[in-house]
């Protein structure tokens, strides 16, 4: 059970993850969240360097859709002025958001990534889905109150992992 919190890859933040690197692999969608991922929890727009990340990804053929947790007011806000698909109120770790993506983006699992910054959520969720994960370090240090309380769990799951040697890499 254990493994199932374990990201398939870790990189420091979403601008290591190269569309050329994804393309190469044969991936065709990227399945990402919003809060924490892309920008913090409460910064409302994209910044420019999310907008080249994003369209870079589309420009190599990539399909991007941020499935999100948070409400749909925040999530459409962020989303519709880059015109970047969304799916708000996900449920993460639970399966239908993920699904729902796959077929927003017309990909299969096996060409497909989830990124995000959270192991109870976005990690679990995509690892149960059968979909490639990829942690990312939270952008920012604060979060909202149900997520502060999942980084403690987080943080316990991650020693475990530690302690076993299934963790390879440094934050």
């Amino acid at each position: 059970m254990l493994k199932k919190f374990l990201p398939d890859e870790f990189f420091k933040d979403i601008f290591q993850i190269k569309p050329e690197d994804l393309k190469a692999r044969g991936i065709r969608g990227v399945i990402t969240d919003l809060d924490n991922t892309l920008v913090a929890w409460d910064c409302l727009i994209a910044p420019p360097e999310i907008i080249d990340w994003l369209s870079g990804m589309q420009e190599a053929g990539i399909h991007v859709t941020i499935v999100s947790n948070n409400n749909k007011l925040r999530v459409r806000a962020f989303s519709e002025p880059i015109q970047i698909p969304f799916i708000a109120k996900a449920n993460k770790p639970l399966g239908n958001a993920f699904r729902r993506a796959l077929k927003l983006m017309g990909t299969r699992k096996e060409e497909t990534v989830v990124i995000g910054d959270q192991l109870l959520t976005d990690i679990f969720g995509g690892n149960r889905m059968g979909l490639h994960t990829i942690l990312v370090i939270p952008v920012a240090t604060s979060d909202a109150k149900i997520t502060s309380f999942n980084r403690k769990l987080e943080a316990k799951i991650m020693a475990r992992l530690k302690r076993r040697g299934l963790i390879t890499w440094e934050e």
